[in-house]
């Protein structure tokens, strides 16, 4: 499809304007980053992985009725999406102590949690995406009571259905993000998931020996990045048909 135009750029993708009204492109890039973008890098073929996990999973996600931006994907690094208005929040679901929960709670590494935990962040990458709660959110006018509601609601629903899919794969699904953002559809508003649902934003541990395969890899120069994220699309049966051949731009496929 033709170039757009471009209307926000973040750490791992691009926004342009859609093909029509309400519409946007998602474009997936390769780069990466970590501890607040203090660590910079590139994970060959990432974009092209991402866009394809996201993809089925978002699409896995509408068929148990889970609102989400998701259209369709148009090529290798691009899919059609729909505009939302995103809520500056960061929803993180821990099934399994690691990450920054650790760090603050002194809890070891791998400790199975009691029940699913869900925190929230304020997206704002100059505070660092500061930890609040819910109170924070409602008090400033990031979302209202009932969006919370809805967002807590999808959330736990997601999480349910997400472990299960990986589980059922070999992986476990320790801890993840997610972004929501309000939808408007003539007279009405409702809460739908956006951003995307990929290694980059999920821990996943290999259910049997614990080897994680995802965005930690890069963190923590555990080095075999590009093959954690290809053994995460292959058990979940979409690895491009082609390969990785296409590592530069959007290309069309059948």
């Amino acid at each position: 499809m033709a170039r757009r135009r471009q209307l926000y750029e973040g750490k791992a993708k691009i926004l342009f304007e859609g093909p029509e009204p309400g519409t946007l492109v998602q474009y997936f890039k390769d780069d990466a980053t970590a501890f607040n973008a203090q660590k910079k890098g590139t994970i060959t073929g990432k974009g092209v992985l991402n866009n394809r996990i996201s993809e089925f999973l978002m699409t896995k996600l509408g068929e148990i009725n889970i609102p989400t931006h998701f259209i369709r994907r148009l090529n290798m690094r691009e899919q059609l999406i729909k505009e939302v208005e995103i809520i500056p929040v960061e929803v993180v679901v821990r099934n399994i102590a690691a990450g920054s929960m650790t760090q603050r709670l002194g809890i070891p590494e791998g400790t199975r949690l009691p029940r699913s935990i869900i925190e929230f962040y304020y997206k704002n990458d100059a505070l660092n995406d500061p930890m609040v709660a819910e109170e924070h959110i409602t008090a400033f006018g990031w979302a209202t009571p009932p969006d919370m509601d809805d967002i807590v609601h999808l959330t736990l629903r997601i999480n349910d259905f997400l472990s299960g899919l990986f589980l059922g794969v070999g992986i476990t699904l320790v801890d993840f993000k997610v972004e929501f953002g309000r939808l408007y559809e003539n007279e009405d508003m409702r809460i739908v998931l956006a951003d995307e649902i990929s290694p980059d934003n999920c821990r996943l541990w290999d259910s049997k020996t614990n080897e994680k395969m995802d965005k930690d890899r890069f963190r923590r120069d555990l080095g075999k990045i590009e093959e954690a994220y290809q053994e995460v699309a292959r058990r979940l049966g979409i690895l491009p048909e082609a390969g990785l051949r296409d590592m530069k731009g959007p290309e069309m496929m059948q």
